[in-house]
């Protein structure tokens, strides 16, 4: 497991900058399970690939605007980007970024009278306490920036609250977006319904980690940094009621696999509600998605770590290439993929991940 096998080639020109409009106008690039063929569609005709029956599990996280800006009593400038909250009191992790460290016990004022008091450090990130007049969460909404990505290369706007946020968000907690997600639109999703494909939701609070590359110590711990997730009882009944008619379960986005992995460590598909801090790379057995639709992900990444553990290596590798020399646009406003896992036979009725007919 060296992270330089996960590299691969990217002109910055295809890293997307800005959504495309519709949602579902993106590209859909869809991997045969078989040989590693890929065929090039619309996100629009995922149907095409989905029969009735079939369960397409969601992350409902919602994006928090997790970038503040402001300064010290002496006058430097910090910046800090929410990582995740520790409990409901507004103690938070944050990476803090100023020209000296500020000392604990600190109060860093930030735009909009939030305020934040530095409690100490917390590895690479820093422990703050939010505070300020009247509802905190709503303050947070109102003055916070859009925690766009490091590779987006502009300012936040208003458009970005908007589309760097999944139609069905609905559980605040997250400082990244499950970017899979980001495709669906309403009509869309009413096409799916009325195909008969089904719906299932989990909570996982996507933390700024999620944009770090793999380092050694990484693979050596074999745990990445931990996110709260949450697997509800009706969503367990839902894989089960699937598996029960023939149907197959579809994670949308790595953020969904990795949840229903981690409620499933214990073997079988269970509730939960807590952290998890599971890294999942090749040689990993899957024990509950089928299928699983993606971005393309940041080279070197643990993200890019789990695709090729779903869909197999160099099946992986080879359509990145691939999507490399079609342009597709990369990243968390990018292009999506439609994979199916290595070795199960599934992937539409011909079995390899051809259009249903």
């Amino acid at each position: 497991m060296n992270p330089d096998a996960f590299d691969y080639d990217l002109p910055p020109e295809l890293i997307a900058q800005a959504p495309i409009s519709p949602r579902s106008a993106s590209r859909l690039m869809v991997l045969d399970p078989s040989d590693g063929g890929v065929t090039g569609r619309r996100f629009a005709e995922l149907g095409d690939y989905l029969r009735p029956g079939d369960l397409l599990v969601f992350n409902d996280t919602r994006v928090v605007p997790a970038r503040f800006f402001g300064q010290r009593a002496t006058g430097g400038r910090v910046e800090l980007l929410l990582e995740r909250f520790l409990d409901d009191t507004g103690r938070a992790h944050v990476a803090l970024r100023a020209s000296k460290s500020p000392r604990v016990g600190e109060v860093l004022a930030l735009e909009g009278g939030l305020k934040a008091t530095v409690l100490g450090r917390a590895d690479e990130l820093t422990e703050v306490v939010f505070s300020g007049s009247g509802d905190l969460m709503g303050l947070i909404e109102r003055v916070g920036h859009v925690p766009l990505p490091p590779y987006i290369a502009r300012a936040d706007n208003e458009e970005d609250r908007v589309r760097y946020q999944t139609v069905y968000a609905r559980a605040p907690g997250a400082v990244a977006a499950p970017t899979a997600g980001l495709h669906f639109d309403e009509p869309l999703l009413e096409r799916l319904a009325r195909q008969g494909v089904e719906s299932a939701y989990v909570t996982l609070h996507v933390g700024a980690g999620t944009f770090r590359p793999a380092r050694p110590e990484t693979l050596a711990q074999g745990r990445l940094h931990p996110e709260r997730i949450t697997v509800s009882a009706s969503c367990v009944a839902a894989v089960e009621a699937t598996r029960s008619r023939g149907g197959r379960v579809i994670a949308v986005g790595t953020t969904t696999a990795r949840a229903l992995e981690a409620a499933a460590a214990t073997g079988a598909l269970a509730p939960y509600v807590g952290d998890t801090d599971l890294f999942i790379r090749p040689g990993y057995g899957f024990r509950v998605a089928e299928g699983l639709i993606t971005n393309f992900h940041l080279p070197r990444s643990t993200l890019l770590m789990l695709v090729c553990a779903f869909a197999g290596y160099d099946h992986v590798m080879g359509a990145y290439r691939r999507a490399v020399a079609d342009r597709y646009r990369f990243f968390s406003y990018g292009d999506a993929m439609l994979l199916w896992r290595a070795g199960n036979g599934e992937g539409g009725d011909s079995m390899h991940g051809r259009p249903k007919v």
